[in-house]
């Protein structure tokens, strides 16, 4: 089982996901950076300072022994006061649409890329490794 195992981790395609996933994760704190660091708060000011991601709403009380702010989303969420983080959800989902528009863009860089491959024909070492198949294949002597 444990050999089985170490043939399937060794595959390409495996290796090849898990860079993926990787890569992945370290773009999208890119991407996460992007919108709380950049793209929101210009939203925010062009909206005449307002910050989406400190926006709830309550939906129950604050605990008695609350010290912090009434309006501090994170102390808030932290204290265990049931919120709806409504500005916090359209940050992420702003992130979102960024994150899946670059990766659009990257997948039809790709496919324009692959079909102007395939326009073009085989390459060089192509032919030559399929002359080299064909003369391995011919009668032998």
């Amino acid at each position: 089982m444990l050999s089985d195992f170490r043939g399937f981790i060794a595959k390409g395609n495996v290796l090849g996901l898990a860079v993926g996933v990787i890569i992945g994760a370290a773009f999208g704190s890119i991407v996460t950076s992007l919108t709380d660091d950049i793209i929101m708060p210009v939203i925010g000011a062009a909206t005449g300072g307002l910050d989406f991601s400190s926006h709830f709403v309550r939906l129950g009380d604050i605990p008695a022994s609350y010290t912090g702010s009434p309006t501090d989303y994170a102390a808030l969420k932290k204290a265990g006061v049931p919120l709806l983080g409504w500005g916090q959800f359209l940050t992420t989902v702003v992130g979102f649409l960024i994150l899946a528009f670059i990766v659009f863009l990257i997948v039809r860089a790709a496919a324009r890329v692959m079909k102007e491959e395939e326009a073009a024909g085989p390459s060089e070492e192509v032919l030559l490794l399929r002359e080299i198949r064909d003369s391995l294949k011919g009668p032998r002597v």
